[in-house]
C-alpha cells in the first residue's frame, strides 16, 4: 500500500469513530470508499506481481539488457507487497470477527 492509501484509510477510520461517538465528522475533500481503496491496493499488488513474473520470464529467455539484480529486486518488491496485503487481510478478518462477536 502506498502512503496515500494508508492516509485515506486512516481518515476514513477517524470519520467512522467520530460518527460512532456522536461527534460531527470533519469534512473531507476526498470521498473515496474503503472498498475502492482496497480494490486499488489489490490491483497494484497484482500489477507488481505480473511485472515481476514478466521480468523473470524475459530473463530466463536471455533477453539482452536485463540483469539478475533487476529481476531479483522486482521479485522481492512483489513478495513484500503481497505479504503486506495478506497482513491487512488478516487484520480485517480479525476486526470483522471481533465486531460480529460484540453483544448488541
Amino acid at each position: 500500500m502506498s502512503t496515500m492509501s494508508i492516509d485515506q484509510v486512516l481518515a476514513q477510520i477517524r470519520t467512522l469513530r467520530a460518527e460512532a461517538q456522536g461527534v460531527k465528522p470533519p469534512v473531507e475533500a476526498d470521498n473515496t470508499s474503503f472498498g475502492a481503496l482496497l480494490k486499488n491496493s489489490i490491483e497494484h499488488v497484482n500489477n507488481t506481481q505480473q511485472t515481476s513474473s514478466d521480468l523473470q520470464t524475459r530473463f530466463e529467455k536471455g533477453e539482452a539488457g536485463l540483469d539478475l539484480a533487476q529481476v531479483m529486486i522486482a521479485s522481492q518488491k512483489a513478495n513484500i507487497e503481497f505479504q503486506a496485503m495478506v497482513q491487512v487481510r488478516n487484520k480485517l478478518v480479525e476486526a470483522y470477527k471481533d465486531i460480529m462477536n460484540m453483544p448488541i
